[in-house]
């Protein structure tokens, strides 16, 4: 993290509950000023903000399926905090499908749906936030580079997601975009990080681990239990603030040892 003067702003997407709110935590007790996004539930956001160390927050309203939204809310960050240092694309959705069962229209609703929120959405934020990183005359610390994305993929990117095939294209999606950004911005000192969490223990995931499918979830995990939502976030505070810029373009597995890959 840089020493000099410079407040770093973080925006934190999908920050309202769960993952979001853990990081956006974290990144406040750092010292970062963070603009907390969420699409409808304002008072989970609200809820949110009141946890947030520190003062110099806002919260940012936006549909990150809508790309006219996307730059609105990247012009509203700007203008209330300055320009964002650090994106954590954290927003996503998972909507089941299950090939087998699922009619055509309700088949094409929810690739729509997944694809827009979870991949196109990130991708125009990156865009906005990489061109406005490189721009910078000068980095904001020599370690830290002008700027840093991170994006929250998972684990299903790479083991699949049977019941929400979607889910799992749009997170394999995810990885490739940041290994494209990450070659393509290296030479700008803007570095890009992305995450791939497995099961973690949030309000969304409660339903889940409840149910009858519960035990099988977590016999999953070595650990004896699923990830904790401040262990992603210290991860990606990490990756935001003190990764070296040598390990940009990597994909971090973030599971518990719940799923290894070669």
């Amino acid at each position: 993290m840089p020493t000099a003067p410079h407040r770093l702003v973080a925006l934190v997407t999908g920050a309202s509950r769960g993952i979001g709110t853990a990081i956006a935590v974290a990144l406040a007790a750092r010292g970062v000023r963070v603009a907390l996004h969420y699409h409808v539930n304002q008072a989970a956001a609200e809820r949110a903000l009141a946890r947030l160390a520190g003062t110099g927050h806002a919260l940012v309203r936006a549909d990150l399926a809508d790309a006219a939204a996307t730059i609105a809310m990247w012009d509203e960050v700007a203008g209330r905090l300055g320009p964002a240092d650090i994106v954590v694309n954290n927003a996503g959705v998972f909507l089941d499908h299950p090939p087998l069962t699922t009619d055509y229209a309700s088949w094409q609703q929810a690739w729509q749906r997944t694809l827009a929120t979870n991949l196109v959405g990130p991708a125009n934020l990156a865009l906005l936030a990489v061109q406005s990183m490189a721009a910078r005359a000068n980095p904001v610390s020599p370690a830290f580079g002008r700027g840093r994305i991170v994006n929250v993929s998972s684990r299903g990117a790479f083991r699949g997601e049977p019941e929400a095939p979607a889910y799992g294209a749009s997170k394999a999606g995810l990885n490739a975009l940041s290994q494209s950004l990450a070659k393509a911005v290296a030479v700008r000192a803007v570095y890009v990080y992305c995450l791939a969490p497995g099961w973690v223990e949030t309000e969304m995931a409660t339903a889940h681990l409840a149910g009858p499918d519960g035990p099988s979830i977590v016999a999953q995990h070595p650990l004896g239990r699923v990830n904790r939502a401040d262990e992603v976030a210290d991860a990606a505070a990490y990756c935001a603030l003190d990764a070296p810029a040598a390990m940009t373009g990597g994909v971090i597995d973030v599971n518990g040892a719940s799923y290894l890959r070669t």
